[in-house]
């Protein structure tokens, strides 16, 4: 049995990971192990290791690392205790192979531990850019401490090896999120309202805003910006809290402020979960924020999305995805233009460039099976 130690720190990758950590659950020839972290393990952001437990998973250890402060000093601190944490985990559980995603800083410490126990890692989404927060950086280094390699583009491929890595182990596997589209049943308009005690109607907005890390100074700026701008539509809103990522704690207020001002306009929830956020997008006339959902999922259920400001810089995006600068008078333009028939037009039949007929079987069928004697003995492959 090979096992295979799924790392998870927030809602978002776990609800991407879900089907495949069932895959390795259920394999003939593989055990999985789960590490829980991070915001999963945090009161403020819904404790939502509950949901990997009420979807019937065993959560194997907890590391608690979340600090009560969103500085800088915070967030570092916090990524010196996931570390901590990790090697406890890991020196207990000994995978064979560990699994992570994305970008985010509770990852680098989990790399970074897993090499220095010479575990190999399996590492979804590297090769991507998102030049408006640190995480791009975070992902690179990644990628230099991985060794199996899944990206959602063959442009990110390429980047990855571009970097020095193996085309042998780098595959382009398309996104778990689109796949997950088409497996996770949808709530009709009516469930959704009843299961969130709050009546939606139709052409309301999914919002989901986070600070973009590299401008942590303008965070409550744009988020005031964005919120003066959603006020003049007149719209309904869902709001999704930003994670915890440096300087949310003022996003998160100010919009738990504008919803609770509000109430018969604006809800705003910690987690929806997979089966509710891609109901709630598929019900929504836009998607609008900054989140890399926009352009990766939601395009796949033809909704428009208005990317705001500089957070998914460089990120490829489709045709059904409208970008805006970060300021009231460019967020008002922006929806002033995904809030068309135009834009809903283009967004029912534009391609998802992040979509492939594969992806989960691709995914588990390497990492349960691909030869890992060797692995973390990388060289650097050069083009």
């Amino acid at each position: 049995m090979r096992k295979i130690c799924v790392i998870t720190g927030t809602r978002a990758d776990y609800g991407l990971m879900a089907d495949l950590m069932r895959l390795i659950r259920d394999g003939a020839d593989t055990e999985l192990q789960i590490i829980a972290t991070n915001m999963h393990l945090s009161p403020e952001y819904g404790m939502t290791v509950r949901e990997i437990e009420a979807d019937g998973f065993r959560v194997d250890r907890r590391v608690e690392m979340l600090l009560s402060s969103d500085s800088p000093v915070g967030t570092a601190k916090s990524v010196g205790l996931a570390a901590i944490g990790y090697a406890d985990a890991l020196d207990s559980l000994r995978p064979d192979l560990i699994v992570i995603l994305g970008d985010r800083y509770e990852m680098l410490p989990a790399a970074q531990t897993a090499l220095i126990f010479g575990i190999p890692v399996a590492h979804l989404y590297g090769g991507d850019i998102t030049e408006g927060a640190y995480d791009d950086a975070i992902r690179h280094a990644i990628t230099k401490l991985s060794h199996l390699h899944f990206t959602a583009t063959e442009e990110s491929r390429r980047r990855v090896v571009q970097m020095g890595e193996d085309p042998g182990c780098v595959f382009h596997a398309g996104s778990l999120g689109v796949d997950n589209i088409l497996r996770v049943p949808r709530m009709t308009l009516a469930e959704l309202e009843a299961d969130l005690g709050f009546a939606l109607g139709e052409g309301y907005l999914l919002v989901t805003f986070h600070p973009a890390t590299m401008e942590q100074s303008a965070a409550a700026a744009q988020t005031r910006a964005l919120l003066d701008a959603l006020d003049a539509t007149g719209r309904r809103i869902l709001f999704t809290m930003p994670n915890s990522d440096t300087g949310s704690r003022d996003v998160a207020a100010l919009i738990r402020d504008y919803a609770a001002a509000r109430p018969d306009r604006a809800i705003a929830v910690d987690s929806l979960g997979r089966r509710r956020y891609f109901s709630a997008v598929s019900h929504a006339a836009a998607v609008v924020g900054n989140s890399s959902s926009g352009l990766m999922e939601v395009p796949s259920l033809g909704v428009p999305t208005l990317n705001i400001g500089s957070r998914q810089a460089g990120r490829t995006r489709g045709a059904s995805v409208t970008d805006c600068d970060a300021t009231a008078a460019g967020i008002a333009d922006g929806l002033a233009r995904v809030l068309t028939p135009e834009a809903r037009r283009i967004a029912s039949t534009a391609p998802n460039p992040y979509h492939r007929p594969d992806t989960l079987d691709l995914i588990y069928r390497t990492i349960a099976t691909h030869p890992l004697d060797g692995l973390t003995s990388k060289r650097f492959h050069t083009l």
